[in-house]
């Protein structure tokens, strides 16, 4: 996964956990500082893998995925494969369903979208839709 164009410092990190009241701990700071390196939902096997070096068991990355969610400083999305990915949003995407995804149909790989890749009829408006999911090949699936 490619890097964001955007990298939050520690401070800024630290600010998100302050503002939302919860105790910033050197495991908080870790994820945190692993998905803002992201730029696409990771799934928390993905996670926990990225942060080997960390020494933080699956247990210890679930608890603090979950709490981090509920508090508003994560989303979780779940993409129709039954399983949850979580990503800290930007600045200009406080809700993950403001923007649709691509998931590839082979090797199912998730991709965000600009907000505007999309363009939604008035009767999907009305119907106050939550998330756009498109389905296809990817491009490096298509070229095999």
């Amino acid at each position: 996964m490619a890097g964001k164009t955007r990298l939050l410092r520690d401070d800024d990190l630290r600010a998100l956990l302050s503002a939302k009241g919860i105790r910033v701990t050197d495991q908080r700071m870790v994820i945190l500082r692993e998905l803002a390196k992201l730029r696409l939902p990771i799934s928390h096997p993905e996670l926990t893998e990225r942060l080997g070096h960390a020494s933080l068991d699956r247990a210890t990355v679930y608890r603090n995925l979950l709490s981090l969610t509920e508090a508003g400083l994560l989303i979780r999305t779940q993409l129709g494969d039954n399983v949850w990915r979580y990503e800290l949003p930007t600045a200009s995407s406080a809700t993950h369903g403001e923007h649709p995804h691509f998931v590839c149909n082979d090797c199912g790989d998730v991709a965000c979208l600009s907000a505007g890749a999309v363009t939604l009829r008035a009767e999907a408006t009305r119907n106050q839709v939550a998330e756009v999911q498109l389905r296809g090949r990817c491009e490096a699936c298509a070229r095999v």
